[in-house]
């Protein structure tokens, strides 16, 4: 940035209010100084962004530091999460208790609170963890949804808040934040509030290296409010922010132009602060240049008292908020939705589709089970809100009767994401953080590569997202291998925290949906078949599949063989259990649902479960992973590449995934 530039910024009116360069400059003190101990962090954005967040924080934001998690304060979300001490010195400043200084001067450090990009922690102002850039914007869509349709729900009285968010360049290059911006200008979230700190400066340098659109003009032909200022001009930042929160039925932009690392008079307006450390002499002249003379991580007290009252500003706020809910007629259903728990009702209804199913023994593609059991939440359960990348009838994610979300109408439960997959799980995510919602929402299997980086960011979250990924396998028949997955299953399951679900017939379906239910601080994702499949089981009383693997046939007697099996594949081990006993061959077939449950159940059980007899293990994906199971000399009947174009059932012939095949298999381990 040129000089002139830079004095152009630096050039604006004296605040009207007086203690507003001295309380910004403590956000840049602390941030600078942290960085400088800890040897390692991103100074630039916190120096940058401390005028609008000072006028955010202090005039705008509707918050109480002693009651950080009032279900109707704002949402403030730092999308550009590397500018990590920006957040941390707003909510040490404005009070909130388990960020001391102590914190703040750890910053970096094992065991602290202060991580280098912020992790989810809403006692310490953290609504979400960001640092993937994107993905800060991209799921406060879903926050601004959720607080729409909560609205819709329960009224004014108990709902009415604002989603802030802070984002840079890198947040508004990433695809994610354009498919989330794409879907609030539609849904006209007007209660949307995006700061973009446009200060032209990337790691490799100006941002006209690789970034030259007009990002404002994109931004209006999303369907969003769009304003320019001088991000170090408080009076206009306020301005700016006043026009925003008057449009009603628009997402806003601001966008601010900043000087990154403002103050550091060398570095200021270059890369060189973006996420370096400053240096103790490029340190001692900014604080000469910021009129800053204290101490590192001293903040004299009336800066502190002033940071401290803008913190408890919103008490008055949660204190009229309570005498409403308390006098309010929906306040058990509020409560209910705000708890996260599974009504009864919901617990009773999937057990009499189990009871139902036994009784009838469909012959239902998994995706089919799962639209059965939505069927059957969906009435009882009003926090269960859906939706689809596009694929609803393929996905039967949408139950007879659920509403659309439409733009400006968000009383429905039903949510057309488009083909927006990435979009859709950070907009998930975002329901699901905010609170009241249960998110589920679908697409086919093939495509969760599209949505990785946000189902990994809801496992590292513990959010309660449920996945539909539908058309699981080679089973899909004739859409070939473009969309076909066979190494999906494998890579899903390396994500931590996250349980991946492939049930095998309509009552593990069932069971998997009330052990995704009843797991509220991780996701599911459930991979369902195009295929039709055979109910296998009764209605037990007992969630088997909620143990991720058990018996389902040969446990009582004598073992020769185990048949380890997910999903589709679990009916053809039945089948190769039935001729390997025409061989005189005991095989024992296990179901394997969910690998992560299994893994949590004692030593006892999963060595009842699998035995001491060879296994072989059939599952129509790559052989990774299942060598833990079957041990130097199992088996494995699956995929060893790509699939192809033909109908199913030819496909399973074709790369010898069939009963014959598996009976073999085991015969060969026998000797």
């Amino acid at each position: 940035m040129s000089h002139a530039a830079l004095a152009a910024l630096a050039d604006v009116p004296a605040s009207v209010d007086p203690l507003h360069k001295d309380m910004a400059s403590a956000i840049r003190a602390l941030a600078m100084d942290a960085v400088e101990r800890a040897k390692s962090g991103h100074p630039g954005m916190p120096m940058g962004m401390a005028d609008v967040a000072t006028v955010l924080w202090t005039k705008f934001l509707r918050f109480d530091a002693a009651n950080p998690g009032w279900p109707d304060r704002d949402r403030f979300i730092l999308s550009g999460g590397h500018g990590s001490m920006l957040l941390y010195a707003l909510a040490h400043l404005a009070g909130f208790q388990k960020m001391t200084m102590e914190e703040i001067k750890n910053f970096r450090q094992l065991g602290s609170h202060t991580a280098g990009h912020p992790e989810r922690d809403v006692d310490l102002g953290i609504e979400m963890t960001t640092g993937p850039l994107g993905q800060g914007i991209a799921h406060a869509t879903g926050f601004a949804l959720a607080e729409r349709m909560l609205n819709a729900r329960f009224g004014d009285g108990l709902v009415d808040h604002r989603t802030f968010v802070m984002c840079g360049d890198g947040d508004l290059m990433e695809g994610v934040s354009a498919e989330a911006a794409s879907l609030a200008g539609h849904l006209k979230l007007g209660r949307l509030i995006v700061y973009y700190d446009d200060n032209n400066i990337s790691i490799d340098g100006e941002t006209a290296l690789s970034f030259t659109e007009d990002v404002q003009a994109r931004y209006r032909a999303y369907g969003w409010h769009v304003q320019s200022v001088n991000g170090h001009d408080p009076d206009a930042i306020e301005a700016a922010t006043n026009a925003a929160l008057a449009v009603a039925d628009k997402p806003s932009l601001i966008a601010c132009r900043t000087v990154i690392g403002f103050g550091a008079p060398k570095k200021q307006g270059t890369h060189g602060c973006h996420g370096s450390p400053l240096g103790a002499e490029e340190i001692a002249a900014a604080r000469a240049q910021l009129g800053w003379p204290h101490e590192p991580f001293v903040i004299p007290a009336d800066i502190l008292s002033a940071w401290r009252a803008a913190g408890a500003r919103g008490q008055a706020d949660v204190a009229a908020w309570a005498k409403r809910h308390a006098a309010h007629a929906g306040r058990a259903a509020f409560d209910a939705a705000m708890s996260g728990d599974i009504p009864v009702a919901a617990t009773q209804a999937l057990a009499a589709l189990k009871q139902k199913i036994a009784a009838e023994k469909p012959k239902f593609a998994t995706r089919q089970s799962s639209g059965a059991a939505l069927d059957a939440l969906i009435p009882v359960f009003p926090e269960l809100a859906g939706g689809s990348a596009d694929l609803t009838p393929s996905n039967n994610t949408h139950v007879k009767g659920m509403e659309d979300i439409a733009p400006g109408s968000y009383g429905g439960r039903y949510i057309r994401y488009g083909v927006r997959e990435h979009g859709m799980a950070a907009a998930m995510g975002g329901l699901a953080l905010h609170g009241g919602v249960i998110p589920y929402g679908g697409t086919f299997m093939q495509f969760a590569d599209y949505a990785r980086p946000a189902i990994r960011l809801a496992a590292l979250m513990h959010l309660r997202v449920i996945y539909i990924m539908t058309h699981d396998s080679i089973g899909l028949g004739e859409d070939g291998p473009t969309h076909q997955p066979v190494e999906h299953l494998a890579a899903l399951r390396a994500i931590p925290n996250l349980l991946v679900m492939r049930p095998c017939d309509t009552i593990e379906t069932a069971e998997c949906w009330a052990a995704a239910l009843a797991n509220k601080t991780r996701p599911s994702l459930m991979a369902l078949s195009r295929q039709g499949l055979p109910t296998l089981r009764g209605a037990d009383a007992e969630n088997r599949a909620a143990r991720g693997a058990y018996v389902l046939a040969g446990g009582d007697g004598k073992r020769d063989v185990t048949i380890l099996a997910t999903g589709s594949e679990v009916s053809l081990a039945m089948e190769a259990r039935a001729k390997l006993a025409e061989q005189g061959v005991a095989a024992a077939v296990v179901s394997m649902p969910c690998w992560e449950l299994f893994e949590e159940q004692s030593a006892d059980y999963r060595a009842s479960v699998l035995g001491t007899a060879p296994r072989v293990a059939v599952e129509a994906g790559i052989r990774q992973g299942w060598d833990y199971y079957l041990g130097a000399n199992g088996a494995f009947v699956g995929m060893a590449g790509f699939g192809a174009s033909a109908p199913a059932e030819k496909l399973y012939a074709h790369f010898g995934i069939t009963a014959d095949a598996v009976a073999a298999a085991a015969k060969k381990l026998l000797g």
